[in-house]
């Protein structure tokens, strides 16, 4: 039994980020606040991952940390499935789709925070045919341009649009019947998504109500519409709103069983596939051990959430950047940073506007002229009485 160790699986080649001294972090981190040792593998070629978290599985380890893109996150969640080893993420991937519902930040220092906390919570999983996904699975327009964008030489928001807009112009909805919660009807569909977390990465949330704790999945049924009801249905994926679209339907189920006319494209987490004519989607209720931030609100507000993880993805790239600078220009970089997370918690606490609350905004307005006072003339020295 190895009780007192951590695994960590690193793809090398996954993302932008560089991966030298990433073990040697990692060990220190860990081996300090949770007092156990890292042992570390790196993955040459698909199937690496799952293999050694597999390995990890048979050898008692105490968790297993996959550091790299969504398929590597995929590939060591399907082996922890229905273990007692719990499951921690370093998101070096473009979406991040699994990192981002958890509220795990797309940062190596601060999602090792998360896993310093070792704060392990049972989430769910959900299987295809016995194939397990972790967000999303879908058949339809979203599988036709998984299949697209797969494709494509680069990745991130911007390909991933474009792949969407090139697929929109010659697609055409399908008919599907499904079963579930004991009905069964028939429906042509521009896409069919069934949802065991909230988006597919990248901030596109095709199932903003969604949770990874509830035992059930978000079905989601999209009509075909006109080009401008279809495009601001893509702006609604991107802010949170979907969920009011008139083009949408859905409803929750803990077991889906589809049928289609013949077999062809899917996409398992964003992963295209080729499935059959009958798909067979359960979920299976809190049979997978994660590290989560304690601070998880699990609850997406519609444009807040959206705004908030941007500002928070831009603050991260500040940090980041600003290490790299000299000193000269590095105090700028740190405002600029503080800017970013001041406004973050600023945007959070719009609401409060509702109750007549207008000091949880002022507050974060102070602080940010307190950085920039502090970074440009250091700290004011109070004279003594």
């Amino acid at each position: 039994m190895n009780k007192q160790r951590l695994l960590l699986v690193i793809n090398p080649i996954s993302g932008t980020s560089k991966k030298e001294g990433l073990s040697e972090l990692v060990s220190q981190r860990l081996s300090a606040s949770l007092g156990m040792s890292v042992d570390v593998r790196i993955t040459g070629g698909k199937g690496d991952a799952q293999r050694f978290a597999q390995e990890a599985v048979e050898q008692g380890y105490y968790g297993v940390i996959a550091a790299g893109g969504d398929g590597t996150v995929n590939e060591v969640a399907r082996a922890l499935c229905d273990s007692d080893v719990a499951f921690g993420v370093i998101p070096l991937g473009s979406g991040n789709g699994l990192a981002r519902h958890l509220e795990i930040p797309v940062d190596v220092n601060l999602s090792l925070d998360v896993i310093a906390e070792n704060n392990v919570i049972a989430c769910d999983y959900a299987t295809v045919n016995d194939q397990p996904f972790f967000c999303t699975f879908g058949m339809g327009f979203d599988a036709a341009v998984s299949d697209r964008f797969a494709k494509q030489k680069k990745r991130g928001k911007f390909m991933y649009v474009k792949s969407a807009i090139e697929e929109f112009v010659k697609y055409r909805p399908q008919e599907y019947t499904i079963r579930a919660n004991g009905k069964e009807f028939t429906q042509k569909a521009f896409l069919v998504a069934c949802c065991n977390a909230s988006q597919y990465g990248n901030n596109a949330y095709i199932a903003p109500g969604a949770s990874m704790a509830d035992g059930l999945l978000d079905v989601i049924i999209i009509h075909a519409g006109s080009p401008i009801s279809t495009a601001m249905l893509g702006v609604d994926l991107f802010t949170g709103y979907i969920n009011k679209n008139t083009l949408l339907q859905s409803f929750q189920a803990r077991d889906v069983v589809i049928y289609r006319a013949e077999e062809g494209s899917a996409h398992v987490d964003g992963d295209p596939v080729s499935m059959g004519k009958v798909l067979d989607v359960r979920c299976h209720h809190k049979k997978l051990k994660i590290f989560v931030p304690s601070t998880r609100k699990d609850q997406i507000k519609p444009i807040i959430t959206p705004i908030d993880s941007i500002l928070s993805d831009l603050s991260i790239a500040v940090s980041n950047i600003s290490q790299k600078k000299n000193k000269r220009v590095r105090p700028f970089y740190t405002i600029a940073e503080s800017f970013l997370n001041n406004a973050r918690e600023g945007i959070d606490n719009v609401p409060m506007l509702r109750k007549g609350k207008v000091k949880p905004l002022i507050t974060p307005a102070r602080n940010f002229a307190k950085d920039v006072r502090t970074t440009l003339f250091g700290p004011i020295k109070r004279k003594k009485k």
